[in-house]
């Protein structure tokens, strides 16, 4: 347990490990390596950890428990409505759909992907700095990897 909150706490460079993985919280480990893989709380899967850099993957349901626990516009990139209506439908987000991105965003960080109204729409990996996201005209910004509920889906 104390390894997957050290690693959440490095990753979001915030101390948060023990508020996202509390007590109770249950870690499938690897059988061949002995390594941290699936994390569950409550029976739902919040993260992964990934093999090849072994850093955490959030599920939306993760997603939505560190949006909490980090401060405003921390890890967060806002979308521009018409992109929005995509990326619910799995596709990456491109730089020049982003409206507002957190600057201290590093390239291969876990970022919160959110509309123009601050609803969380997916979870995803960003390909650009934080600084760079929206300036360009041209390019991939985040690679999503797990989109939202069906309530927002709808919208």
């Amino acid at each position: 347990m104390d390894v997957v909150r050290a690693i959440s706490n490095y990753q979001f460079r915030l101390d948060v490990g023990e508020k996202l993985f509390p007590d109770g919280t249950t870690i499938e480990v690897s059988k061949r390596t002995g390594k941290p893989k699936r994390i569950y709380l409550d029976g739902k899967l919040l993260a992964t950890v990934r093999s090849n850099d072994g850093l955490i993957a959030l599920t939306f349901e993760g997603a939505m428990k560190l949006r909490t626990l980090l401060p405003s516009g921390s890890f967060r990139v806002i979308v521009s409505d018409d992109a929005a209506r995509f990326i619910l439908k799995g596709k990456s987000l491109f730089s020049k759909h982003v409206l507002e991105a957190d600057p201290k965003i590093l390239p291969g960080d876990e970022v919160l992907i959110e509309n123009s109204k601050g609803e969380l729409l997916a979870v995803g990996k960003a390909v650009l700095s934080g600084c760079e996201m929206g300036k360009f005209r041209r390019g991939l910004a985040v690679k999503i990897r797990k989109v939202g509920g069906g309530a927002l889906r709808e919208s």
